[in-house]
């Protein structure tokens, strides 16, 4: 559980910066790194620095609004799949009579999954 709520807090953090890129679009995403570029070069972390402008040279030849919406339907579905499997895995766990340590990890798991797949219905939506 606290795994669970530790994942959720660090979702919740990451998240508006994420979304907000999303939400504007490809425009959006060039800002967003080029305001961690800013922060970056301000505090001298010149390995961050070069990664980041690999990512903005990436987002300015490849980002389309098309791509974004692609990209957000393709990690529904992933999601989705992830599911799907570790809800398999916690109903196998049952059915073969696994320790209550085991049934609680594959739960803590399904539980992670169905969180991942409501963030990425949330982040795919916010795209439209």
């Amino acid at each position: 559980m606290k795994a669970v709520t530790s994942l959720a807090l660090l979702a919740a953090c990451l998240c508006p910066t994420m979304l907000l890129a999303q939400s504007g679009g490809c425009d959006a995403k060039r800002q967003s790194i080029e305001q961690e570029i800013a922060y970056a070069q301000a505090h001298g972390d010149d390995s961050r620095v070069q990664g980041l402008q690999t990512a903005l040279t990436q987002v300015k030849a490849h980002c389309t609004d098309a791509s974004l919406h692609s990209d957000a339907e393709q990690k529904v579905t992933k999601a989705q799949q992830k599911v799907v499997a570790r809800e398999q895995e916690l109903a196998e766990a049952r059915e073969q009579g696994k320790s209550a340590d085991k049934m609680a990890d594959r739960q803590r798991k399904a539980d992670e999954a169905h969180a991942q797949l409501q963030q990425a219905m949330m982040d795919a939506e916010a795209l439209h």
